[in-house]
């Protein structure tokens, strides 16, 4: 019989619900249930595209023996990681306190009262490498459980008030030029400089650390940050962690060399991703880092976008039970559906061999260089993937994630404005319509959505903060006030509600990861690192600094120095850890930066002004605030008091409280923004 998964909107949760565990969503239902039953809760903890996720519900999850042994013994809880990034964030931190190390799948015993006594990730289903099988844990935690209770839930007390006590914060530092240039050092010493990235296997995408490095080299000329984000950028494009057929990039590689890649498609590294690939491209020409634009983008909309407007959280790492499978080849498969002489031609161009680089003698998709025919290679292209959709496809995680859809929606507008895409803005003009229209409920944001159906957890920091920067984007590229007036309206909302206050009443400079009235967990989480995406933190950080440039003067300072205090409050680990403060070190360079504000005043419809807000856009460093638009239009602060130029269309750039004079020609605003 289904278990009480079966409703859930999560597809992760879904795929349990016929477990023959009695697993139950997270709720006080459960724990209450554990407390009048006076036994453990089993926390398992996952997310839908994972593959060892897979791999311990097949072994375990779904043998009878081990659903007996937990029905009779435990009260089971799963939770999807991504629907619920605060129970997750609590427990990832008690994993890490008792292993030293965490991960997915995550499996935790807790007291009724939440507290946790013992965690950790993967146990296979019989003894291996020194880990005990999951039949053998769950044994021992029933007979510690049993024989000495008292001992187990005074210890789980304790961890989780080790957990409270440990400083989530770093010293306050000041953010100036030398703290931004240490940073570009610290970086320059953990760079591969032979394969791109920082640091061994495995790699992950350094997103939000690209980012920073090319707006640090367009505030300074620095070649070596310019140079990292190159070689990086097209390490990454050619090798195995791109799909060199339909586009997209998986979540990281298990080798240094990006060859091998775990093969989930994550919507938030994709978006990071396109953003990335939009400004290399803008600021370089780099017809590789276009290309990779155009496809990353085609993906999104293409393979996640939702029949609602919005974009699905992720594609699975397995197909058919067999990770990988549905985009790796060996050199016989490449010349079935090619022939001979076009398969052999392939194997040459994409890296494939005899001997393979995954598994079984097949090899991943990589491409060193360009193909000496493009002709050939588009209709290469086009029967690989007719052939590669004949195969077993991975499964789709099609809820919608607001942080998710605003980082995705964000990078559409800006490679938009890039690369000159339309469309683009239309998918995501779509997707940030959705979340108003589907996720704001009683005036409060919710985290997931799935087929038009909001979901019942509350959005988390990430969640307000990312749209917010999404809302600010698509007014800048439209122009429109609704957009300004619905991202303050929910930066206002975060604010009341995330923001730390001090005993004195003043922001301390940090945020909380939950909202004041969220459902109070054992400990109330607050990351402010940047990992695979950026924290909410820090997201908001940058939220904050961009709404002050679009404002009226009395919101403006009053957002600014928020900006400015949330920076500080982490200066810390700006100076001593910069891998993992790429969103925070982006939000310190457009501070530097000024950062700029370019107004373009026309007429509708007046020649030049389309061709002065390109030029704008294309030119302005990154963290640069552009909106066009008629003087003076209502609801758009930054059109006041600007007026044309002898009847014609004109561009005002400003950096803090100095402003340029107006320019009306492309050229000559060009040259001034590149200054």
């Amino acid at each position: 019989m289904p278990n009480r998964l079966a409703g859930s909107t999560s597809p992760y949760l879904r795929q349990h619900a016929d477990n023959p565990i009695d697993w139950q969503p997270w709720s006080s239902e459960a724990f209450a249930e554990a407390r009048r039953r006076e036994v453990p809760v089993l926390l398992s903890v996952g997310y839908a595209a994972c593959h060892w996720c897979h791999v311990m519900a097949h072994e375990s999850f779904s043998d009878p023996g081990v659903a007996a042994l937990v029905n009779e013994h435990f009260v089971a809880v799963k939770v999807d990681r991504e629907e619920r990034p605060d129970v997750d964030a609590v427990y990832m931190e008690a994993t890490q306190a008792i292993t030293g190390q965490g991960g997915w799948p995550m499996t935790c015993f807790l007291t009724a009262d939440g507290d946790p006594f013992h965690c950790g990730t993967y146990y296979p289903a019989r003894p291996y490498g020194g880990m005990p099988s999951f039949t053998q844990l769950l044994g021992a935690v029933v007979t510690a459980w049993t024989e000495d209770g008292e001992r187990v839930r005074t210890a789980a007390r304790s961890i989780t008030e080790r957990l409270e006590s440990v400083s989530r914060s770093l010293p306050a530092a000041g953010v100036d030029e030398e703290t931004l240039a240490g940073a570009v050092a610290a970086l320059t010493e953990d760079f591969d400089e032979h394969r791109g990235g920082f640091g061994g296997a495995p790699k992950f995408p350094p997103s939000a650390v690209l980012e920073f490095l090319l707006r640090h080299h367009e505030r300074t000329g620095g070649s070596d940050a310019l140079a990292m984000t190159e070689i990086t950028a097209e390490a990454m494009a050619r090798g195995g962690l791109f799909d060199q057929l339909a586009g997209g990039f998986a979540r990281y590689s298990v080798d240094a060399s990006w060859t091998v890649p775990h093969f989930e498609k994550m919507l938030y590294d994709n978006a990071q991703l396109l953003r990335v690939y939009a400004h290399l491209a803008r600021l370089t020409g780099s017809e590789l880092a276009a290309r990779t634009t155009d496809m990353t983008a085609a993906f999104l909309l293409r393979d996640l976008r939702t029949p609602e407007g919005g974009f699905a959280s992720a594609l699975d790492a397995d197909a058919a039970g067999e990770e990988g499978s549905t985009y790796v080849w060996s050199p016989a498969e490449l010349a079935e559906v090619l022939g001979p002489e076009d398969g052999a031609w392939t194997a040459a161009l994409l890296g494939v061999t005899d001997q393979g680089t995954f598994e079984h003698g097949r090899s991943t998709l990589q491409m060193p260089a360009d193909p000496d025919d493009a002709g050939r290679w588009q209709a290469v292209r086009k029967s690989l993937l007719a052939a590669r959709g004949r195969r077993p496809q991975p499964e789709r995680d099609d809820k919608v994630v607001a942080a998710w859809n605003g980082l995705a929606a964000t990078a559409l507008i800006e490679a938009s404005a890039a690369l000159g895409r339309s469309e683009w803005l239309a998918a995501a003009r779509r997707a940030l319509a959705l979340l108003l229209r589907v996720h704001v409920v009683d005036g409060r944001l919710r985290r997931t959505s799935r087929d038009g159906q909001v979901g019942d957890a509350p959005a988390v920091l990430e969640d307000h903060a990312a749209l917010v920067d999404g809302l600010l984007a698509l007014h800048q590229a439209t122009g429109e006030a609704r957009w300004l007036t619905e991202a303050r309206a929910l930066l206002d909302t975060t604010l009341d509600h995330f923001a730390e206050i001090g005993e004195d009443g003043a922001f301390t400079g940090r945020f909380w990861d939950t909202a004041d009235d969220a459902e109070s967990l054992v400990t109330r989480p607050r990351e402010v690192t940047d990992g695979a995406s950026p924290c909410g933190s820090s997201l908001l950080a940058g939220a904050l600094l961009t709404a002050s440039l679009l404002v009226e003067p009395e919101s403006s300072s009053r957002y600014r120095e928020l900006a400015d205090a949330a920076v500080a409050a982490v200066g810390g680990l700006l100076t001593r850890h910069a891998r993992f403060a790429g969103g925070w070190l982006g939000v310190a360079e457009a501070a530097a930066q000024g950062p700029l504000q370019v107004a373009v005043v026309a007429v509708d419809d007046a020649p030049g002004r389309d061709r002065l807000a390109d030029t704008a856009r294309r030119h302005a460093p990154g963290g640069s605030v552009v909106v066009a638009g008629e003087p003076d239009a209502d609801g758009v602060p930054l059109l006041a008091e600007r007026p044309l130029v002898d009847g014609a269309p004109a561009a005002y750039v400003c950096r803090g409280f100095v402003c340029d004079r107006p320019r009306t020609a492309t050229d000559d605003l060009a040259a001034a923004l590149s200054r």
